[in-house]
């Protein structure tokens, strides 16, 4: 398992072939990328803020249970901190399996938990100003299936 938190953006397509590359005993790979969306068209950017001692454990934590729960043969995670513009990527997950259900329903558990539960602190900014992003109760909603 990899988990990286960077400040830099990566490159998904290289991110995703390095992970793909010699998985001769695994029958499936699943990506999944987060992007930096403006909805109302009032978005100039978004920083994300996060501690980091705290939330490598988080995220290794969270790595590790899905590790437990469904047969992986790798997973990789990457979020980045900082100031975004939208359309900038913010993270990626990515999870190797012996069969697509693994795959995909350890990538949705890993995108459920970093979304609410990875200890990182979004603020959006815009052209009247800026405010933290508060919990949303569907992220929690999603949860209560695993």
């Amino acid at each position: 398992m990899r988990i990286v938190v960077q400040e830099q953006p990566f490159d998904f397509g290289a991110e995703a072939a390095a992970f793909a590359t010699n998985r001769h005993d695994m029958g499936a790979v699943v990506t999944f990328t987060g992007i930096v969306r403006d909805i109302s068209g009032d978005l100039s950017a978004m920083e994300i803020e996060h501690y980091p001692g705290m939330t490598a454990k988080a995220l290794e934590k969270i790595a590790a249970e899905a590790a437990s729960r469904w047969s992986l043969g790798d997973a990789l995670v990457i979020h980045r901190h900082g100031r975004m513009v939208p359309g900038e990527m913010i993270m990626m997950v990515a999870t190797a399996a012996p069969h697509r259900a693994d795959a995909f329903e350890a990538a949705e558990f890993l995108m459920d938990y970093l979304k609410s539960r990875a200890p990182f602190w979004k603020k959006e900014i815009g052209k009247d100003g800026s405010a933290w992003v508060a919990a949303k109760d569907a992220d929690e909603d999603a949860l209560t299936r695993w």
